[in-house]
């Protein structure tokens, strides 16, 4: 039987390359529902080319226009900031494909697992600010969480070669993002276009300056001590330039398993939607005698000090990533709108969790609250 999807940010990237997998896949696959925040043009295309039975536009004013200029007869659109929700525990769904920017992802994922569907997870803040809670609700109802970042994913591909209890150090691989070689003297100058310029990856403009801060593959960290049960001390991060190899596992005897492949994020959508199964690539034949050289380094912590700063709040755990991912979101779109420098990122998030008290054992109230608290705190450090 075709199995009937949700994709939760469907005008962004992620679910831009999640609905060509659909397209070339409509055998095996169908879309339930849509959502956008507020790009309706585009969502107003995919409607029309995938006809869902429900849709969502979350920013209410958007919503409205949208119904109006655009009537679907054979869609329901739902609004407000619950809209992701039901979209995400729709009775009829199989797999929800959480692609939502940031914190607000969070409610979602959990309705998802509460509703025991596949969480084909793109969405790392929520499992960065609510991976305990996450984890005990995907228990409670014999639902999955299959990653879609491509790091994520990699791991997980890894993993079925050995146990857990097996595993030495996850590798996690970065780019290094556009200022890899940049001494960090210069970055005082650098501008909204450079950090948006990423070498490899094309993505969102908040994704990108976190790949560009390495913010992107903090986060990454947290996520995956959720995701792997694992202890960041077991965790190890590898500057890889040419993004080919997307993370590696090394086992207890020493063997190392890697996941190679061209970047594309169709690849890690694919493996999460249709897992167990593998499906036939339209990327093309990987060959290997086109890659000249696979070099790796370490990451410079002094240069970029939030991704240090992330194993330290991966340690310590409660509602620090909360606050961590928090004040971020509101550095990063404040450097968007050129209110703050590049170089200033960091300091605000390192001022913002100096003034945090942590709650060790959250509830999501205690997370929701700390996520409020720390984008309001870290306002306060933008001048």
């Amino acid at each position: 039987m075709k199995k009937r999807l949700v994709i939760l940010g469907s005008t962004g990237s992620i679910g831009r390359s999640a609905l060509d997998v659909v397209a070339r896949n409509r055998d095996r696959i169908d879309v339930l529902a849509l959502s956008t925040h507020r790009n309706i043009e585009q969502f107003r295309r995919q409607i029309q080319e995938f006809r869902p039975r429900y849709g969502a536009v979350t920013q209410g004013e958007c919503c409205f226009r949208f119904q109006k200029q655009y009537p679907f007869p054979g869609t329901e659109v739902f609004s407000g900031d619950d809209a992701a929700e039901r979209l995400a525990s729709l009775p009829e769904a199989d797999i929800v494909l959480n692609a939502i920017v940031g914190a607000a992802g969070l409610k979602a994922s959990l309705a998802t697992l509460k509703s025991g569907k596949r969480l084909a997870l793109a969405n790392k803040e929520s499992m960065v600010i609510g991976g305990v809670l996450l984890n005990l609700a995907r228990k409670a109802t014999d639902s999955e969480i299959i990653p879609v970042d491509s790091e994520h994913s990699a791991i997980w591909q890894a993993l079925t070669s050995g146990k857990k209890e097996e595993i030495k150090k996850i590798i996690l691989t970065g780019s290094g993002g556009p200022f890899r070689e940049t001494p960090r003297e210069q970055f005082r100058d650098i501008t909204k276009e450079q950090a948006l310029n990423h070498p490899v990856w094309k993505m969102g403009p908040k994704i990108t300056v976190d790949s560009a801060t390495m913010m992107n593959k903090g986060l990454e960290v947290i996520e995956a001590v959720h995701l792997f049960d694992i202890s960041p001390d077991k965790i190890d991060v590898v500057i890889h330039p040419q993004s080919i190899i997307h993370s590696m596992v090394e086992f207890v005897d020493s063997s190392i398993i890697a996941q190679i492949s061209y970047p594309d994020m169709r690849l890690p959508i694919s493996y999460a939607l249709f897992y167990p199964d593998r499906i036939v690539s339209s990327n093309g034949h990987f060959d290997l005698t086109d890659i000249r050289q696979l070099t790796f380094q370490k990451p410079d912590y002094e240069k970029f000090p939030l991704l240090r700063l992330a194993f330290d709040v991966a340690r310590k755990g409660g509602t620090l990533p909360a606050v961590f991912n928090a004040a971020n979101e509101v550095a990063v779109a404040a450097f968007l709108k050129e209110r703050v420098k590049f170089y200033q990122i960091p300091d605000i998030i390192t001022d913002t969790l100096e003034k945090h008290i942590m709650v060790a054992q959250p509830s999501l109230d205690d997370i929701i609250a700390a996520d409020i608290w720390g984008r309001k705190t870290a306002e306060e450090f933008i001048v």
